[in-house]
Protein backbone atom coordinates (compact mmCIF):
# COMPACT_ATOMS: atom_id res chain seq x y z
CA UNK A 1 0.00 0.00 0.00
CA UNK A 2 1.28 3.47 -0.87
CA UNK A 3 2.48 5.70 1.98
CA UNK A 4 0.84 8.79 0.46
CA UNK A 5 3.66 11.08 1.56
CA UNK A 6 2.48 14.54 2.66
CA UNK A 7 4.84 16.85 0.78
CA UNK A 8 6.92 17.53 -2.31
CA UNK A 9 10.42 16.33 -1.54
CA UNK A 10 11.91 19.27 -3.45
CA UNK A 11 9.88 22.41 -2.67
CA UNK A 12 8.08 21.07 0.46
CA UNK A 13 4.63 21.94 -0.94
CA UNK A 14 1.83 20.21 0.94
CA UNK A 15 0.38 17.25 -0.98
CA UNK A 16 -2.61 15.97 0.98
CA UNK A 17 -3.91 12.47 0.18
CA UNK A 18 -6.55 13.86 -2.18
CA UNK A 19 -4.13 16.06 -4.16
CA UNK A 20 -4.27 15.68 -7.92
CA UNK A 21 -0.89 17.48 -8.04
CA UNK A 22 1.14 14.64 -6.45
CA UNK A 23 3.51 12.65 -8.65
CA UNK A 24 5.41 9.51 -7.62
CA UNK A 25 8.16 7.33 -9.06
CA UNK A 26 8.15 3.55 -8.73
CA UNK A 27 9.88 3.89 -5.33
CA UNK A 28 7.26 6.38 -4.10
CA UNK A 29 9.51 9.41 -4.18
CA UNK A 30 6.91 12.17 -4.12
CA UNK A 31 7.00 15.53 -5.86
CA UNK A 32 4.46 18.13 -6.96
CA UNK A 33 3.49 18.39 -10.62
CA UNK A 34 5.21 21.79 -10.92
CA UNK A 35 8.59 20.44 -9.76
CA UNK A 36 8.28 17.29 -11.89
CA UNK A 37 7.57 19.34 -15.02
CA UNK A 38 9.67 22.48 -14.59
CA UNK A 39 12.65 21.37 -12.49
CA UNK A 40 12.94 17.60 -12.74
CA UNK A 41 11.77 17.16 -16.33
CA UNK A 42 10.22 13.78 -15.42
CA UNK A 43 13.48 12.46 -13.93
CA UNK A 44 13.43 11.17 -10.36
CA UNK A 45 16.49 12.62 -8.55
CA UNK A 46 16.92 9.34 -6.69
CA UNK A 47 16.33 6.47 -9.12
CA UNK A 48 16.30 8.21 -12.50
CA UNK A 49 12.86 6.84 -13.37
CA UNK A 50 9.85 8.79 -14.53
CA UNK A 51 6.77 9.88 -12.63
CA UNK A 52 3.07 9.07 -12.65
CA UNK A 53 0.12 10.72 -10.96
CA UNK A 54 -0.28 9.42 -7.43
CA UNK A 55 -3.59 7.60 -7.01
CA UNK A 56 -6.11 9.09 -4.62
CA UNK A 57 -7.14 6.74 -1.83
CA UNK A 58 -10.89 6.85 -1.14
CA UNK A 59 -11.83 8.56 2.13
CA UNK A 60 -14.05 5.72 3.28
CA UNK A 61 -14.32 2.01 2.74
CA UNK A 62 -16.92 1.43 0.07
CA UNK A 63 -16.94 -2.28 0.96
CA UNK A 64 -17.26 -2.39 4.73
CA UNK A 65 -16.07 -5.99 4.93
CA UNK A 66 -12.67 -4.96 3.48
CA UNK A 67 -11.84 -2.10 5.86
CA UNK A 68 -10.16 0.05 3.22
CA UNK A 69 -9.96 3.83 2.67
CA UNK A 70 -8.16 6.63 4.50
CA UNK A 71 -10.21 6.04 7.63
CA UNK A 72 -8.59 2.62 7.99
CA UNK A 73 -5.28 3.28 6.25
CA UNK A 74 -4.30 6.92 6.82
CA UNK A 75 -1.71 8.78 4.77
CA UNK A 76 1.79 9.23 6.15
CA UNK A 77 2.51 12.40 8.12
CA UNK A 78 6.31 11.98 7.85
CA UNK A 79 7.66 14.77 5.68
CA UNK A 80 10.58 13.86 3.42
CA UNK A 81 13.15 15.91 1.57
CA UNK A 82 15.55 14.96 -1.20
CA UNK A 83 19.00 14.20 0.14
CA UNK A 84 20.59 15.60 -3.01
CA UNK A 85 21.72 19.19 -3.52
CA UNK A 86 20.10 21.42 -6.12
CA UNK A 87 23.29 21.26 -8.22
CA UNK A 88 23.45 17.48 -8.01
CA UNK A 89 19.80 17.19 -9.03
CA UNK A 90 20.31 19.56 -11.96
CA UNK A 91 23.34 17.56 -13.18
CA UNK A 92 21.49 14.24 -12.79
CA UNK A 93 18.42 15.54 -14.65
CA UNK A 94 20.52 17.05 -17.46
CA UNK A 95 22.40 13.78 -17.92
CA UNK A 96 19.34 11.60 -18.56
CA UNK A 97 16.30 13.80 -19.24
CA UNK A 98 16.40 13.16 -22.99
CA UNK A 99 16.20 9.38 -22.50
CA UNK A 100 12.57 8.21 -22.32
CA UNK A 101 11.72 6.73 -18.90
CA UNK A 102 11.08 3.29 -20.41
CA UNK A 103 14.67 3.27 -21.76
CA UNK A 104 16.48 4.49 -18.64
Amino acid sequence: MLELRPNCELCDRDLPPDSAEARICSYECTYCADCVEARLHNVCPTCGGGFASRPIRPRKSWRSELKLGLANHPASDRRRHSKFSQDDIADHVARIRDIPPEDR
